[in-house]
């Protein structure tokens, strides 16, 4: 068979797997249809919908589209059985019930963000950031019954840098992905896809680190865990949802502040850990075990992101202020 007779449903939703389909209909195979989420309502009263990233792009190559709300709803089952697929490709999507996994002759496969069976779950970037991990990747897997489990087909590494937030790597993983996508598909067209077993790879490491959703409070800065923990840990959740913390006045009041950029100053100090040291016009630290955090860019809640000079404008001292 050739790739333009290999029928090929593509499903995905967010920017990232935007470049994952760009690079399969450069290459010139045959995506019979494309599936994603509903719009989203948005704007002051939800009367604006919003589509996904990968419905945009697969109408302006005039693609089909659907947009089930339930991938169990028989009616959705048809549609997509009438374009008689020979693969489906699943890139940043939702899990899938066996009754749309399993109906292609060749299989479903998926890419996943991270190196399985390593950082499974749904914030596998952030996680490995969040870690201090100095390498990372993408998985293609065929998809099975339990999530993220299925036989490995092709992974590629990309080294992570100790400046490399999540967004910096969300963008490399997104090329990155891209390649592997078009390199399994052709060689699941040629025959050649030869897998292996994720447990074969379990039992080779020491512990397997999950990549869980993150919510509010799991994006909260502990100030008592190590410098270099909380260094990573801000990286890993810049530029979105971003890490958080509050900054406490002398008289006790709070204020919401999402951190997105810091340095990593080392030192000796007896200060109580979520101690702010601050110059008020230049440099502003905040006290942790074994050093210092320097904040380089944040944000207070309800007003722009900006860097540590243009915040401290904003305050005429912060002498006896904290953060929790």
């Amino acid at each position: 068979m050739k790739k333009e007779e290999l029928r090929i449903v593509y499903m995905g939703t967010p920017g990232f797997a935007v470049e994952s389909l760009r690079a399969l209909v450069e290459e010139e195979y045959n995506v019979v249809g494309v599936i994603t989420v509903p719009d989203k309502p948005v704007g002051r009263h939800g009367s604006v919908l919003q589509p996904s990233a990968v419905k945009e792009y697969a109408e302006s190559r005039h693609i089909p589209v659907l947009q089930p709300e339930k991938l169990k709803d028989e009616c959705f089952l048809s549609r997509l059985r009438e374009w008689k697929a020979d693969l489906q490709i699943v890139v940043a999507f939702r899990m899938l019930p066996q009754a749309v996994w399993a109906m292609p002759r060749l299989g479903s496969f998926n890419l996943h963000a991270s190196l399985l069976p390593q950082y499974r779950g749904a914030a596998p970037i952030n996680r490995a950031v969040m870690d201090g991990e100095t390498e990372t990747g993408v998985t293609t897997f065929f998809l099975t019954h339990e999530i993220d489990t299925g036989r490995i087909i092709r992974q590629k590494r990309i080294p992570v840098a100790d400046t490399d937030d999540a967004g910096v790597v969300h963008d490399k993983l997104m090329k990155a992905g891209a390649e592997l996508v078009v390199e399994t598909t052709r060689l699941i067209l040629s025959g050649e896809a030869d897998t292996l077993p994720q447990e074969q790879l379990c039992q080779r490491l020491s512990e397997l680190r999950p990549a869980p959703k993150l919510d509010k409070e799991t994006c909260r800065i502990d100030w008592n865990r190590p410098l270099k923990k909380i260094y990573d840990f801000v990286r890993g959740l810049s530029p979105y949802p971003a890490a958080w913390t509050e900054l406490v006045t002398p008289e006790g009041n709070r204020q919401a502040v999402k951190i997105y950029q810091t340095e990593k100053r080392p030192a000796l100090h007896q200060l109580p850990a979520g101690t702010v040291v601050t110059d008020n016009r230049k440099y502003m630290d905040i006290a942790v075990p074994d050093g210092y955090v320097r904040l380089a860019s944040l944000q207070l809640a309800g007003k722009k992101r900006m860097n540590a000079v243009d915040f401290l404008n904003g305050f005429k001292r912060l002498e006896g202020y904290t953060v929790i």
